[in-house]
C-alpha cells in the first residue's frame, strides 16, 4: 500500500507539472461575484444573506440580546444555572476570551462583509436601477448599524469598507471619531436611498426612518456637542410613527409591526418546537426562531430576572404614588399564592399575582414554579419574581419553546425619550417633560404627569431625574438601554448604578477585543491603538 501511495503522489506530480494551464481555470458553473451580480435580483439576495446573519443564533436571535443586557442594571442572574461567560459579563469580569464577544465581533463582521460585496458589485447592474440603489441603501444601513454597535461594545475597532480579497488582508483599529464619520455617511446615504414604509413580504426590511433614528442616536452617543444634531434628525421623526395604546403591544407576537415599531428583527416559531442553534440556522428557508423566551421564561430557564434596581424603581402606591405604574405589571410576572392570595399585594404596591397560558389553560404563577433560586427584593420583602416583557407565556404553557416574537430594535418611544434629553440638555425644560408626558399618557399606563410629587421638575437636575426614571420603567430589559447608561455615566450625570460590580471608568466603558481577533490579526494594533483596551 505503502508503493502505491507513493505513486499515486508522484502522478499527481507530475500532472501538475504538466498540466498546469489546464487546470488554471475556473469552473463556469461555479458562482463567483464575477459572474454573479449582474440583475437587481441578485443584488437583493445578497442583501438578504445579510439579514440572515443579523437574524442568527450569534446576534439578535441570542447573542447580540444577551451582550446587550448582561451590561444593564436591568437584570440579575435567575441561578447558578446562569452559563460561564454570561455571568461574566454580568459581573464586570469579562475576559478577552469570553465566546460571546467572538460571537458578536465575528458576526458583525459577517455582516459588515456581505454588505460591502453589495455595494461594491452594485455598479455591475444595469437592469432595474431603481431596486438597486434600494438595495445598496440598505446595505449601508446594515453597515453602518453593524458598525454602531461594534464601536459602542469595543471602541476602536478595524474599518472595511470593501470586501476582503485576501486572507492577509488585516486592518488596524481606526479612531471612534473615524468609525462614526462612517456611519453618517451610510445613514445619509440610506435616508434619501430607503422607502419610508414597507409592507406585506418586505416587513422587517428597514426603512428611512430607521435611518433617521439611528443617525440621531449616533450623534447623540458622540456626546453633548452633538446633541443639535441629533435634534434635527429625530425631531423628523414625530408624527411619522406613534405610541400605541398598550404598552404590552410592543412585546407580543400578534402585534409586531405596528405604528410604534420602527425597525424590528423578525422570527418566527417553528412548528417542530425547535431553534435555530447553527450560525445561520437550519437552511435559508427554514423558520426562524428567538430563544429569548426560553431564556428569560420563568417556567423554563429562568437565566436573567429583573433587577432588584429596575423593579424598585417604578413608582407604587407604597412610594406615594396615587397609582402603581402598570408598566411594572405588564413587564414582570408576579407569584400568586396560598388560596389565590397574591403575594405581590403583601408588598403593598397594588398589583395581583399572575396567570399564565391559553385561555383554555390558564394556571396561576407561583413561586415554586418558576426556575432558578433567584430571588428579589422588593419594598424591602422578598419575592421570586421574573419577566414578563418578551415571553410568550401570555399564550403558552410550555415549558421549552422558542418563540416567534420579532425583536424591537427600535421603536419611538425611544426617540420621544431622546429629544426630552436633547431638550433638557438645552435648557427646554417645559419641552422636555412635554415628551416624558406622552409616554406617561399611554391609555394602558395613565401615570401622573410630571411634574409630580415624586418628580418635581424646578431644575434642569431634577427634569434629568424623571428623563432617567422614564427610560428606565419605559424600556428596562431592552437592548440598546445600556448604551445610554454608559453615555450617562460618561456625561457624569449618574453614579455607577451595577451593583453586580465595582464599575472601573478606566476600562468598563468597553469590552476587552476578542482574543481570538488579537491572535489572527497582525496589523490589529498597527495604526496607533493598541490592540487591547486599556486594564484588560
Amino acid at each position: 500500500m505503502r508503493k502505491i501511495y507513493i505513486s499515486a503522489c508522484l502522478l499527481g506530480a507530475l500532472l501538475l507539472t504538466n498540466c498546469h494551464d489546464e487546470l488554471d481555470k475556473t469552473n463556469p458553473n461555479f458562482v463567483t461575484t464575477e459572474n454573479y451580480f449582474k440583475t437587481a435580483g441578485e443584488l437583493q439576495l445578497a442583501t438578504n444573506s445579510i439579514y440572515s446573519v443579523i437574524a442568527s443564533n450569534n446576534l439578535v436571535a441570542r447573542e447580540w440580546f444577551f451582550t446587550h443586557v448582561l451590561r444593564s442594571p436591568d437584570y440579575a442572574s435567575g441561578g447558578a444555572q446562569l452559563e460561564a461567560p454570561r455571568a461574566q459579563i454580568l459581573n464586570g469580569g469579562t475576559t478577552p476570551d469570553n465566546g460571546l464577544l467572538n460571537a458578536i465581533w465575528s458576526n458583525l463582521y459577517i455582516v459588515i462583509h456581505r454588505a460591502n460585496t453589495v455595494i461594491a458589485n452594485a455598479s455591475n447592474v444595469t437592469d432595474n436601477a431603481t431596486l438597486r440603489d434600494a438595495t445598496v441603501a440598505e446595505a449601508q444601513f446594515l453597515r453602518a448599524w453593524a458598525y454602531y454597535e461594534l464601536v459602542n461594545f469595543f471602541g476602536a475597532v478595524p474599518l472595511y469598507t470593501e470586501p476582503v480579497a485576501a486572507v492577509d488582508a488585516f486592518k488596524p483599529r481606526t479612531a471612534v471619531a473615524d468609525i462614526y464619520k462612517l456611519i453618517e455617511a451610510d445613514l445619509k446615504a440610506a435616508q434619501t436611498g430607503l422607502p419610508a414604509t414597507r409592507s406585506g413580504d418586505n416587513l422587517g426590511r428597514v426603512t428611512s426612518g430607521a435611518a433617521t433614528f439611528l443617525l440621531g442616536k449616533s450623534y447623540m452617543q458622540q456626546g453633548v456637542a452633538m446633541y443639535p444634531q441629533a435634534k434635527t434628525e429625530l425631531t423628523k421623526l414625530v408624527g411619522r410613527y406613534s405610541l400605541v395604546s398598550n404598552y404590552s403591544d410592543n412585546f407580543r407576537e400578534e402585534t409586531e409591526y405596528n405604528a410604534e415599531s420602527i425597525w424590528e428583527v423578525g422570527f418566527q416559531g417553528r412548528s417542530d418546537n425547535g431553534y435555530n442553534w447553527g450560525a445561520e440556522g437550519n437552511g435559508a428557508t427554514a423558520a426562524r426562531a428567538s430563544v429569548r423566551n426560553q431564556e428569560i421564561n420563568p417556567i423554563s430557564w429562568r437565566n436573567l430576572i429583573p433587577s432588584n434596581e429596575y423593579l424598585n424603581e417604578f413608582e407604587t402606591t407604597a412610594k406615594g404614588s396615587p397609582k402603581t405604574d402598570p408598566r411594572l405589571d405588564y413587564s414582570v410576572y408576579f407569584p400568586v399564592k396560598g388560596d389565590k392570595l397574591a403575594s405581590a399585594a403583601d408588598l403593598g404596591i397594588g398589583i395581583t399575582g399572575d396567570q399564565f397560558g391559553p385561555a383554555s389553560n390558564r394556571q396561576d404563577m407561583t413561586e415554586a414554579l418558576q426556575g432558578g433560586a433567584g430571588t428579589s427584593i422588593i419594598n424591602g420583602t422578598p419575592i421570586k419574581v421574573s419577566w414578563e416583557k418578551y415571553t410568550n407565556l401570555y399564550k403558552s404553557a410550555e415549558g421549552f419553546q422558542p418563540a416567534g416574537i420579532n425583536t424591537r430594535v427600535m421603536r419611538y418611544a425611544e426617540v420621544l425619550l431622546l429629544l426630552a434629553e436633547i431638550e433638557n440638555e438645552q435648557g427646554n425644560q417645559t419641552a422636555a417633560l412635554g415628551y416624558l408626558n406622552q409616554l406617561r399618557n399611554r391609555p394602558s399606563v395613565m401615570m401622573p404627569t410630571y411634574p409630580n410629587a415624586l418628580y418635581p421638575a424646578s431644575t434642569k437636575e431634577q427634569v434629568f431625574a424623571a428623563i432617567r426614571h422614564e427610560n428606565q420603567v419605559e424600556r428596562g430589559g431592552e437592548e440598546g438601554r445600556d448604551f445610554d447608561v454608559f453615555r450617562w455615566l460618561k456625561q457624569g450625570k449618574i453614579a455607577n448604578p451595577f451593583k453586580t460590580y465595582t464599575f472601573n471608568p478606566a476600562r468598563d466603558f468597553v469590552l476587552p477585543i476578542p482574543q481570538d481577533e488579537i491572535s489572527r490579526n497582525p496589523q490589529l494594533g498597527s495604526g496607533g491603538i493598541d490592540r487591547q483596551n486599556p486594564n484588560y
